[in-house]
């Protein structure tokens, strides 16, 4: 069809041509001719007398005198040519007829599908799918649209390998987040004539990249960066491909798949996510040397606990085994005088029978020396290659061991750089609550001893005097001195310690 759709445009054309060659062609000839009566009716009036102008010969003269003479003359004095009307109107015609049947044919490509767009009552009813198709060629034309899957991407960020749309979202903490997606979706045919009638042009930019960039910024908002990058970033994606799908559903567009494919975090917080990741690292490789230690010690108690029970096992075998013993020789010494006896007659016969033997393990040793050179070679042979396999296998299992107690050395070593670390926070930890506690108990003392002096002063000097000599006594006196016999005794005593300073500076 496509074929006699060129071909028909083709006759369109060349009857086209044709008619306008035609009207050209007989247009040329009426002027030419036009031109000849004119040149020929100048000639006679000329030379008045008819007499042929000099250099012009007789029969010339004759020969257009008979070509201008018609039965009818125009206003030059010749006939004019006739142009063929009525041929070009025909050729026009069947030009037109051929160019309108090529363009009421129209063949829709695979993969696209048409609508028929009337310029009298607009979008008309119904989809043209692939094949060809009748339309009226001067009011209907067909809007053809891509129906295979298409694919709207962004980028996370800034690249200049890829030139698409970068997609920014603002999570529940106000932190920007780059989002790479990809929506595959398609048209659907059905609904055609609702999108051309309903939808701005063309689709993927007016339509599909707001709804989703859209969808994506409002449902952000309700998760955290942490939630988005790693927990609930699945939940993210299938609640923003039902709204994308229902939203696009609506107008015809058929939303197949809604990938995620990267979330690009901002670099603060990507920085400290990593010291938080390395640090809840460390906290689990701590936990799980704990747990090796707490197990260490568990199978040393159960290794310390079956050595005991195994030491007490093989002491209540033994002395079994010596009472057993005990009891198998007293009950021996019975028979053991009728052994003798019978161990007597059984030597005697013994030797008699190794006599015979020796006399025939003389001749088989002589028949066995030569079989057991031959066995001896053999043997020897077998037994250096057994030599050198045994030694190949004990070497390499030195080397295994060699290796593996490295490896055992090196976990110790690290286990053992381990628990001192924790021993030594655990002793600045002891020590520090240490001085915490000391601190307080003397700061209370010092509230204490400042409320005592404030109530009783004098304990300032009784302090005064513990802190003096041991060899000085001290004695608490009242302050006011009434009834109390040693103040009598203390001023007499002040006194004669008055007089004899005085007499002694005389």
């Amino acid at each position: 069809m496509l074929f006699l759709r060129m071909l028909l445009l083709i006759a369109s054309f060349g009857f086209l041509t044709g008619a306008i060659g035609t009207v050209v062609y007989d247009i040329y000839l009426a002027f030419q001719l036009d031109r000849i009566l004119r040149r020929n009716d100048r000639a006679p009036e000329s030379e008045p007398g008819g007499t042929p102008a000099p250099g012009t010969s007789a029969g010339t003269s004759s020969g257009l005198g008979r070509l201008a003479q018609p039965t009818s003359r125009g206003p030059s004095g010749g006939r004019p040519r006739r142009i063929r009307w009525v041929i070009a109107a025909k050729l026009l015609a069947l030009a037109a007829i051929t160019s309108l049947a090529g363009k009421s044919l129209v063949v829709v490509p695979d993969g696209h599908a048409g609508v028929r767009v009337s310029q009298i009552s607009g979008v008309r009813a119904g989809t043209l799918y692939p094949g060809t198709h009748l339309i009226f060629p001067l009011t209907e034309r067909v809007v053809l649209y891509d129906v295979r899957d298409q694919v709207f991407s962004t980028a996370a960020s800034t690249n200049p390998k890829e030139k698409l749309e970068v997609l920014k979202v603002e999570s529940r903490e106000g932190l920007s987040v780059g989002l790479a997606l990809t929506v595959r979706y398609r048209i659907d045919p059905a609904r055609l004539p609702y999108i051309q009638a309903n939808l701005p042009q063309p689709i993927d930019r007016e339509i599909v990249e707001p709804v989703v960039a859209s969808t994506f910024r409002d449902l952000s908002p309700n998760y955290i960066v942490r939630d988005l990058f790693s927990t609930k970033r699945g939940e993210y994606r299938e609640k923003a491909t039902q709204t994308i799908s229902s939203r696009l559903g609506e107008d015809g567009i058929l939303v197949k798949e809604v990938l995620l494919r990267k979330v690009e975090l901002p670099e603060e917080y990507a920085r400290g996510l990593e010291g938080l990741l390395e640090k809840e690292q460390e906290d689990d490789r701590t936990t799980v040397d704990a747990q090796i230690e707490q197990k260490k010690v568990k199978i040393a108690e159960s290794q310390a606990e079956a050595a005991k029970i195994r030491q007490i096992k093989h002491a209540e075998a033994d002395a079994q085994s010596r009472v057993l013993m005990a009891k198998a020789e007293s009950d021996s010494m019975q028979y053991t005088l009728p052994l003798k006896q019978k161990q007597i007659e059984q030597s005697r016969l013994e030797a008699q029978a190794r006599k015979e033997a020796t006399i025939q393990n003389a001749e088989a040793e002589a028949t066995a020396q030569v079989k057991g050179a031959e066995a001896a070679g053999q043997a020897k042979v077998i037994g250096t290659k057994a030599d050198a396999e045994r030694n190949r296998l004990l070497s390499e299992s030195q080397n295994v061991l060699v290796v593996k107690n490295a490896e055992a050395a090196a976990q110790a070593k690290i286990i053992d750089s381990k628990a001192e670390l924790e021993h030594r926070n655990l002793l600045a930890d002891a020590a520090a609550h240490n001085i915490r506690v000391t601190s307080q108990a003397e700061a209370e003392q010092l509230q204490l001893e400042a409320a005592a002096l404030k109530t009783n002063p004098l304990l300032v000097q009784y302090t005064v005097a513990q802190r003096l000599s041991d060899r000085v006594q001290i004695m608490m006196v009242p302050t006011d001195g009434k009834f109390f016999f040693t103040n009598d005794v203390l001023k007499s005593v002040s006194a004669v310690t008055d007089s004899q300073l005085k007499l002694g500076a005389k």
